[in-house]
C-alpha cells in the first residue's frame, strides 16, 4: 500500500467494515453535498446502505485518516453479485456475468486532502483486493451524469476522467443505471442517470 505522509490507511474487510459506520455516513453526507451529486444526506439511510457491504465476506472499505485520527477518505468495494440489484441489469444486458465483476462503490475525499495520492491508494486497495478474494476478470465503478453547461457546477471544478482513465478504466458507451436520491433544497428524491466504467483486472499482480 502507498506511503502517504501524515495519512493512515486502513482497511476493513466484511463485518470489519461495522465499527466504523458512522464516521462514514458523516464523511459520504459531506463530501456528497457538493457537485456532482448535490446530495441532500439522511443518517439513517447512510448507516443501513454501508452496514449492508458488511453483509458480504468478500466487501472491502478502505479508510484514510489524518495524524489525529480523524476520517478524512474512505472507499469501498463489493463483487458486484453482492451489490444491489439496481447495479445488475446493465452488466447482465452486455452479456457480463455478476460474478466476473468486482464493482466498486464510492471514494470520497475531504477536498483539503486532494491531490496527495490517496485517491491512488484507494484503487490500489481496492484492486489489489479483489485478485485476492475471487476470480474477477473486471473492475468497475459508475458515476453521476452531468450536464457540462449545468449552471449549477462551481467555476473551476474538473472532472476525473483523466484520472481514472490513468488508472486504465474507460466509459462503457450506452452503459448506465439509475438511481434516486433527494437533492439539495429539494422536497422529494429524483431520478439520476450514472454511466458505468470498468477495466480488466491484472491478475498477473497477485503474485508481486
Amino acid at each position: 500500500m502507498r506511503d502517504i505522509p501524515g495519512i493512515r490507511l486502513d482497511v476493513h474487510v466484511g463485518q470489519g467494515i461495522l465499527p466504523v459506520v458512522d464516521e462514514l455516513a458523516g464523511l459520504r453526507i459531506a463530501v456528497f453535498r457538493d457537485w456532482p451529486y448535490l446530495y441532500e444526506g439522511d443518517r439513517d439511510y447512510e448507516r443501513g446502505y454501508l452496514a449492508s457491504y458488511a453483509a458480504s465476506p468478500r466487501s472491502v472499505c478502505v479508510v484514510a485518516r489524518e495524524a489525529s485520527g480523524r476520517v478524512i477518505g474512505a472507499s469501498t468495494g463489493v463483487p458486484l453479485a453482492d451489490d444491489g440489484e439496481a447495479f445488475h441489469s446493465a452488466f447482465l444486458a452486455r452479456g457480463i456475468p455478476l460474478d466476473d465483476v468486482f464493482y466498486f462503490g464510492e471514494s470520497v475525499l475531504l477536498s483539503p486532502w486532494r491531490g496527495r495520492g490517496i485517491g491512488h491508494a484507494f484503487f490500489d486497495a481496492r484492486e489489489a483486493h479483489a485478485r485476492t478474494v475471487g476470480e474477477f476478470r473486471w473492475t468497475a465503478f459508475c458515476s453521476v451524469r452531468r450536464e457540462a453547461t449545468d449552471p449549477r457546477a462551481p467555476d473551476g471544478h474538473r472532472v476525473n476522467d483523466a484520472f481514472w482513465r490513468g488508472r486504465g478504466y474507460a466509459p462503457v458507451d450506452g452503459m448506465s443505471c439509475t438511481l434516486s436520491w433527494k437533492e439539495r433544497g429539494d422536497d422529494a428524491a429524483t431520478p439520476h442517470t450514472l454511466d458505468f466504467w470498468m477495466r480488466e483486472l491484472d491478475r498477473a499482480k497477485v503474485s508481486q
